[in-house]
């Protein structure tokens, strides 16, 4: 699943600090883990990565291409105040990135 996060990411255009912010991870734990010494994945990080999954699942779904989708990752949203759904999940908490899912499992219609 640290993988699928890290191609994710790729497709988000993240740099290094922003994808450690949202694991919750060190920068250098992160930069030890993305050259493939990953560590202990403990409970946090498993919420945060099934978090990601889900909202990379529900952009699938609510957009056809999948481009638009990750363009709208970093756009501005009415439903964020104006901010991105980028920008609410490097909030840093788990809870920012539930908050982004909650909001795309509602515009898919949650099944």
């Amino acid at each position: 699943m640290f993988r699928a996060a890290l191609n994710l990411f790729n497709h988000w255009n993240l740099n290094d600090e922003q994808s450690a912010t949202l694991l919750a991870l060190q920068d250098r734990t992160y930069a030890r883990w993305k050259a493939g010494q990953v560590g202990r994945i403990d409970r946090d990080l498993k919420a945060r990565l099934s978090n990601l999954m889900g909202i990379h699942k529900a952009l699938r779904i609510v957009f056809q291409e999948a481009h638009r989708g990750y363009r709208w990752v970093g756009a501005p949203n009415e439903a964020f105040g104006g901010r991105s759904a980028l920008d609410v999940m490097l909030g840093g908490e788990l809870t920012d990135l539930m908050r982004v899912r909650r909001l795309l499992d509602a515009e898919r219609g949650n099944w």
